[in-house]
């Protein structure tokens, strides 16, 4: 009998929530399709950082599974409000709570179990679109293989049924604990609209905004960023989100009580009324689906700020196909040339020195003056601590500013397909990163650069990609005419080699492997040295800090794919959790509306009764679900707006990329309004429908 009459139930209510239901299902396919990547043994095969991705996808899933057991258990008590009448009748006919609760559990787990079972399918086409995008990231081809790997079902299944069973649970205790009056007056708790020093609570309205502007101002011009005032930020962002709605409501009820002028236009009271009598009620669910909105739009704009460093700045950060450094200034590279040949046709191989004179003037005026070092290296009085820079061994920069002779500089531009450069006798140039030129400008006249026969002159700076990770220098090399380099002490070599065809996958592995077996390159070798007998200062990395390399042994193919395996970690999870976020949160808008259209049903015959056409009535429910729905993405996509344009800037900065923040942003916006646009007709249709029904 209940098993029938639970059923029953099920297909009566699925119009009122196929909105819910589709996002269950989504969910579950997210979950499935993401959390096969963890188990995938073609994954696992292909890509060394997968230990990253499950750590991160692991973070992401947690953080999932916590607002889906929110968005699970906050439908549940409202479908149980909705439909609390018709259970109080269930207990006026003479059935026990014990058996309304027995219903009601079935009835929810017969929902969640038919979303599960759709989400499973769907989930496996998400797995093959995931799938053939990571492997199109690492230049791999994809062929169609479906995995049904038992932990990954284990897993996918064990989240999902874990919200639904501590919601159930929940409910079911709510229930036992009802009687008839309760459960009759249940429904018409969230119509009854308490006003109370609405007066006063207007102010929190512009004051919520006010203290939005002066977050804004403080995020962009602060100073002394600490983990106490990165907090003090956060608690004090989430109070204005919640203070917004508690202000917006009493404006607007305030507003219609003194007559404003826009209240008589149109159908401005009707919708004013509407909207505030709904926001009162909902102040904390808007406040949660504002703070739901901002992080979906900040995870896919982080996400997007990664794809952007991953498609436009690797490439430039290894423009030779190999390059090999050496700390031995006798190198020859003879095994190493033999290695790769082993493996690929050779088109060009180059052995060359960088130089060094003894000074360090650039490297002083580096640590001292990029951001990324802050007052580290620099005494109270603003003048550079030595003793510092000399004891502190970072690996940013070598023991010695790093030179270069004018002919292999030219050589090397040829092999990358660029103009050569005329010095004079007199002359030298600055090779720099252009991140890092971007930040210093020209500071040329603060720099004695000294030649044999006196002081050279500055001839510009070149900032096209150059391998300066610790190949060509760290962030820079200087250039000078060959006769100035001749009178330098060779510093390191470098083999520079451009391949006829890509590399093969093990072409950097079998490099690795040589290294080893040659005592003076090994990594063991170096991790057991003292830090003042490292390769004499020879070994660098620069300044960078989103994505660092420093490796002796570069190959462009390989290091590339492994670095997009690396950002990949970064990129899946973070758009993982905004979709996510970003449908349970129009979901929730989605099902309010929805639910409350039997209720606007009468409002809206009377609207009929007194003159209003379809056309009309059906402009009206537009302008309705519109506010409705505009005003927490409106309110989610200014504040995201404000952080985004200071976490872009800042990426920018630290990355090199140059993007404008606003690009980032546009994408992000540009994906929200597509998912919104699914959800907000779908959600005007089924309104339309429930009011005309039974007219």
């Amino acid at each position: 009998m209940l098993a029938k009459l639970a059923l029953r139930n099920v297909r009566r209510s699925a119009k009122d929530y196929v909105v819910y239901f589709f996002t269950m299902t989504v969910v579950v396919a997210l979950m499935f399709a993401f959390n096969s990547l963890i188990f995938s043994k073609d994954i696992r095969a292909m890509f060394e950082e997968v230990g990253i991705l499950e750590v991160m996808l692991g973070l992401a899933t947690f953080f999932i599974v916590l607002i889906i057991a929110w968005l699970i258990n906050y439908m549940i008590r409202f479908i149980l409000e909705k439909r609390s009448r018709e259970f109080g009748i269930y207990l006026l006919l003479g059935m026990e709570k014990r058996q309304i609760a027995k219903l009601y559990m079935r009835e929810s787990a017969l929902l969640g179990a038919g979303a599960f079972l759709a989400g499973i399918v769907f989930g496996v086409l998400v797995q093959q679109i995931l799938m053939s995008i990571l492997y199109s990231m690492v230049f791999s081809d994809y062929r169609i293989n479906i995995e049904f790997d038992r932990g990954c079902l284990i897993m996918t299944a064990s989240c999902y049924a874990g919200c639904y069973l501590l919601a159930l649970l929940r409910c079911r205790r709510k229930l036992k604990k009802m009687n008839i009056h309760s459960l009759m007056n249940a429904a018409r708790q969230n119509e009854e609209i308490k006003e109370s020093h609405e007066g006063l609570k207007q102010w929190l309205f512009p004051i919520s905004i006010l203290f939005l502007v002066l977050f804004g101002i403080w995020l962009f011009y602060g100073k002394g960023w600490g983990g106490h005032t990165i907090l003090l930020f956060l608690i004090g962002l989430v109070l204005v989100i919640y203070l917004f709605y508690i202000g917006l409501s009493a404006w607007i009820i305030t507003y219609v009580r003194r007559g404003g002028n826009a209240v008589y236009t149109a159908q401005n009271l009707f919708l004013l009324r509407q909207f505030a009598s709904k926001i009162k009620t909902m102040q904390f669910t808007m406040g949660t689906l504002t703070a739901l909105f901002v992080l979906a739009f900040l995870g896919c704009s982080v996400a997007m700020m990664f794809n952007f460093y991953e498609n436009g700045m690797l490439p430039d950060k290894m423009p030779f196909d190999v390059h090999i450094h050496s700390a031995y200034v006798e190198d020859d590279f003879a095994a190493e040339l033999s290695v790769i040949r082993q493996h690929v046709p050779v088109k060009e191989a180059y052995v060359y020195h960088i130089y060094e004179n003894g000074t360090n003037q650039m490297n002083v005026w580096l640590y001292t003056h990029l951001k990324v070092f802050g007052d580290m290296y620099q005494k109270a009085d603003g003048t550079p601590d030595l003793e510092a820079i000399r004891d502190k061994q970072n690996f940013t920069y070598c023991s010695f500013d790093t030179y270069m002779s004018l002919s292999d500089y030219n050589h090397l531009r040829k092999m990358l397909g660029m103009d050569a450069i005329v010095l004079n006798g007199d002359e030298y140039l600055i090779h720099i990163k252009d991140r890092v030129f971007r930040e210093t400008g020209d500071f040329s006249k603060q720099l004695v650069i000294e030649g044999s026969d006196g002081r050279l002159r500055f001839a510009g700076y070149h900032t096209e990609p150059f391998s300066q990770d610790g190949h060509n220098g760290g962030d820079y090399v200087i250039v000078v005419p060959d006769d100035e380099a001749a009178k330098m002490r060779p510093f390191y070599s470098e083999l520079a080699v451009q391949l006829e065809q890509t590399a093969p996958k093990d072409l950097k592995k079998s490099l690795d492997e040589l290294a080893k077996e040659l005592d003076y390159k090994s990594f063991d070798a170096i991790a057991n040295m003292d830090e003042d007998t490292v390769f004499n200062g020879t070994e660098c990395a620069g300044s960078d800090s989103i994505l660092v390399w420093g490796a002796d042994n570069l190959v462009r193919d390989n290091i590339v794919v492994e670095m997009k395996c690396m950002l990949s970690t970064v990129i899946f999870p973070l758009t993982y959790m905004g979709l996510v976020f970003l449908c349970v949160a129009l979901t929730v808008l989605s099902v309010q509306q929805l639910s409350d259209a039997s209720k606007y049903k009468f409002r809206y015959k009377v609207l009929r009764q007194i003159g209003m056409d379809t056309k009309e009535v059906s402009g009206l429910v537009l302008k309705q679900l519109f506010l409705f729905y505009l005003c927490p993405a409106l309110f989610a996509a200014v504040i995201s707006g404000i952080i985004i344009g200071f976490v872009g800037g800042k990426f920018n900065f630290y990355a090199g990329t140059r993007t404008p923040s606003a690009v980032y942003f546009g994408i992000s916006l540009v994906l929200f309004l597509g998912v919104y646009s699914v959800y907000f007709v779908v959600t005007y249709v089924g309104f339309l429908r429930n009011i005309e029904s039974e007219r």
